[in-house]
């Protein structure tokens, strides 16, 4: 299928404009069309992170089904678990048009969305419609751009989605938001993470996970910050990372100084490099979300060797098609079986001190 796609799949949503695409890969998993994965129940593969049993370690990452339409088909596709949203609280056009940009000899995205969504009642609505369904569904929750008060839209999202999410993803890390990865900033992390959570914690039933989702382009004395303020909550994993501003070691000319954030292959080695320094710092028991410049089986792996317990993916799906999860999932366990590795969690942290030991990119 992956070889299909990129011959003739491909070439085809390449003549459109990159937004008209994705609405029409959205349509296409709405009507079925596009072909389920055949399971796969390689016990080896199965994850135990912050109280959720995950089938596989391969999820969707947040910014692809951003109004919660099509989970369920996606989970079809071979993901372990999948993230709606980013959400807000009411609804967003995002920025001006165009606001995508594909940089195809990078296998790259440039994006400057601005959480462009429908807000919560709508993605409410279609979440508790597919409430009696399995799988594990996580809500991106964000702040709209004109928010007086972006902490209580944070604290709004826990709670309007709380009886119906299997996680929630707290972003603070696009950068196609003015001033919001400001919240990466102790003081403002502190309040944020301590508002939050006392919203988690004050919803009936089951507590929900909360994952707090940082930006790749941080210094290292930003990342002691964080990982400081995150060993003062009760929090339950980190995301790393979102996009970056960074345009380091780009092939691609045209559209390559567009404004916005760059994902992507470009983006795995400072990503890595990033999620290795936090792994450090926060220690071995919180649980990490490793994202950014996963297209194969060996991305994958490699993420997870540098200290990831989970990952996601989005734009390689971009430029391999539907079939990538499944082909990923088949490949880690082939790469599993052949090297004699009996779980995939057995793998986490080997080269966590290699990654680590690198300078970010500039």
């Amino acid at each position: 299928m992956s070889g299909l796609f990129q011959s003739i799949g491909r070439k085809m949503l390449f003549t459109l404009d990159p937004e008209d695409a994705h609405s029409l890969s959205i349509k296409a998993l709405k009507t079925g069309i596009v072909p389920a994965c055949k399971p796969n129940n390689d016990p080896a593969l199965r994850v135990a992170v912050a109280g959720l049993s995950f089938p596989n370690p391969v999820g969707m990452a947040a910014g692809y089904d951003k109004n919660a339409e099509v989970p369920d088909a996606l989970l079809r596709l071979g993901f372990g678990f999948t993230e709606v949203g980013t959400l807000t609280p009411v609804p967003q056009s995002g920025n001006p048009k165009p606001r995508i940009f594909r940089l195809i000899e990078d296998n790259a995205i440039v994006n400057r969305l601005g959480f462009n969504n429908e807000g919560h009642e709508a993605a409410f609505r279609r979440l508790h419609d597919r409430r009696s369904h399995p799988g594990i569904v996580g809500v991106n929750i964000g702040a709209n751009k004109d928010s007086s008060n972006r902490v209580m839209d944070y604290v709004n999202g826990i709670r309007r989605f709380h009886s119906l999410s299997s996680y929630f993803t707290v972003n603070i890390s696009s950068p196609n938001t003015p001033g919001l990865r400001d919240m990466q900033a102790r003081d403002s992390l502190k309040e944020l993470l301590g508002e939050v959570l006392e919203a988690r914690d004050g919803q009936p039933g089951a507590k929900r996970p909360v994952f707090l989702k940082i930006a790749p382009d941080l210094t290292e004395s930003s990342l002691d910050d964080i990982a400081a303020e995150v060993s003062l909550h009760p929090l339950d994993g980190l995301i790393i990372s979102n996009t970056t501003l960074s345009r380091t070691g780009l092939k691609s000319v045209r559209d390559s100084t567009e404004a916005g954030g760059l994902s992507g292959s470009p983006l795995f080695a400072r990503s890595t490099i990033v999620l290795a320094k936090m792994r450090q710092r926060v220690g071995t028991d919180l649980p990490i979300i490793g994202v950014g410049g996963i297209d194969s089986a060996a991305t994958a792996i490699a993420k997870i060797r540098a200290g990831a317990d989970l990952v996601q993916l989005y734009t390689g799906m971009v430029y391999s098609g539907p079939s990538l999860p499944g082909d990923i999932i088949k490949g880690m366990s082939a790469s599993m079986k052949r090297d004699g590795v009996s779980t995939i969690a057995a793998l986490r942290d080997c080269d966590v001190e290699s990654w680590a030991s690198r300078e970010i990119p500039a």
